[in-house]
């Protein structure tokens, strides 16, 4: 359910990964507050998603990409992604 997700409201700097096989996917700096209740990012990290989001090293659902809803971000695109697709590593963002 909506706002009900272990990631949704985590802000702490790290890299969130593919639950399902570890790879590295979306950087804490590019996630957002987006009102949906779910993880909201505004990027990918290079070649680790599929714009259908799911994962392109195991093939796992992540969610949806919405694009041109106005969101004070640089690519104005919201992915919406499930916390159970998600692990949170904390720490330094740098891949």
């Amino acid at each position: 359910y909506p706002g009900t997700g272990e990631y949704n409201k985590l802000f702490k700097e790290g890299i969130y990964s593919c639950a399902g096989c570890g790879t590295p996917l979306y950087k804490s700096a590019t996630k957002f507050d987006s009102g949906c209740g779910w993880p909201a990012f505004f990027d990918g990290i290079p070649g680790a998603i599929n714009r259908t989001i799911t994962c392109a090293a195991c093939g796992g659902h992540l969610g949806h990409v919405f694009k041109g809803e106005g969101f004070p971000t640089p690519t104005d695109e919201r992915h919406c992604v499930n916390s159970v697709s998600l692990k949170f590593a904390s720490g330094n963002a740098t891949l």
